[in-house]
């Protein structure tokens, strides 16, 4: 019993030591207070805040008659707009690799820059495909600076750009990129802007050759 008595004296004493180290730690600790400021002032991720960006189709009583694409790639969300209306908002799939513009053949990443629709194929596995005028005047322009192509290729790219045609596609720049089907859960094409195949349908209706399409790096 005095060997038990002692022990919970001993346990007792340390306790009354210890406490009021352990309470000065909790409320003074350098680490703890830096962490939770920091916590409290990271800004919010935008994959986060472009996920909550509502997917819709609202379908127009009568057929708009113009309509324009904008592309978000960092959102993965494409817009349709009829008589500048916004008409509805899409999710896309985008080259395997995402990040940066179009440069060259088989560089898989999706343009960025100001085009316009300039074929229009529904012999497609993909259900529709809806060509964009890639490469532009300044895709050329850069690929000449680059030494990907020469003049001559330069001046033809402009030429059918001036005159709302189809660029040459068999280039160093590459081509062939457009709006299609097939799905758009992750990054699978090799540039191209993939939707499901129930969205490239509504946008198969509404636009047209020479419908604008405008591929931004991200929403502003």
């Amino acid at each position: 019993m005095h060997r038990k008595g002692l022990k919970i004296i001993i346990v007792f004493i340390t306790l009354m030591i210890l406490f009021p180290i352990i309470k000065y730690l909790s409320h003074y600790n350098p680490s703890i207070k830096s962490n939770k400021k920091a916590s409290s002032i990271l800004p919010k991720s935008s994959s986060k805040e472009n996920n909550n960006k509502e997917l819709f189709f609202n379908e127009p009583k009568n057929k708009p008659s113009s309509t324009h694409i904008k592309i978000y790639k960092e959102e993965r969300l494409l817009e349709l707009y009829g008589d500048n209306t916004l008409l509805g908002r899409f999710k896309i799939g985008l080259g395997r690799s995402p990040v940066g513009t179009k440069n060259k053949e088989g560089d898989n990443k999706t343009p960025e820059g100001k085009y316009y629709i300039c074929t229009k194929n529904d012999k497609t596995k993909y259900t529709y495909f809806m060509g964009i005028s890639y490469p532009n005047i300044e895709d050329a322009k850069r690929g000449l600076n680059n030494n990907l192509i020469d003049n001559n290729i330069n001046e033809q790219i402009k030429t059918a750009i001036d005159k709302k045609g189809l660029p040459p596609w068999n280039t160093p720049l590459g081509g062939a990129v457009g709006i299609h089907g097939g799905g758009a859960k992750y990054d699978w094409t090799y540039g191209c802007i993939a939707v499901s195949d129930e969205d490239i349908k509504i946008l198969w209706k509404y636009c047209n050759i020479g419908t604008p399409v405008e591929i931004f790096k991200k929403c502003s």
